[in-house]
């Protein structure tokens, strides 16, 4: 089981992805715990790193918790990504890790791994996003 948080950040109904270098596809920004942090500890971490940006901790809000077959990975390793929302401080900009950042609506589902396409389709379904 590979365990994962990550940040929904919604802007005119659409949803930020990233892609880091060396990948083939799109992700929701975040990543994996470092020892015993908290999902609030790594999520704050792990988007400082990638975006650039100040989550500020009293405005996370877990989502939901999603899992499948992780991306890339043998059969049978399932990731399990807790999803948040949060505000924040600072404009997003893409680290030297990032080799794009983007918002897409539902019409770009096909560019993001199986997990990521079950939240696509629970935020769609929610009318979160178009």
């Amino acid at each position: 089981m590979i365990d994962k948080v990550a940040l929904l950040c919604i802007k005119d109904k659409k949803i930020l992805m990233a892609k880091s270098r060396g990948k083939d596809v799109y992700y929701i920004p975040g990543g994996k715990r470092q020892g015993q942090e908290t999902d609030a500890e790594t999520l704050v971490r792990e988007i400082k790193e990638e975006l650039n940006v100040e989550l500020l901790p009293e405005s996370i809000k877990h989502y939901g918790v999603f899992e499948a077959q992780a991306h890339g990975k043998p059969l049978g390793t399932v990731v399990r990504m807790s999803c948040y929302m949060s505000e924040f401080k600072g404009e997003i900009e893409p680290s030297s890790e990032m080799q794009d950042i983007a918002y897409y609506d539902y019409r770009q589902r096909d560019i993001v791994g199986p997990v990521d396409q079950l939240i696509f389709d629970d935020l769609k379904s929610n009318g979160i996003i178009n």
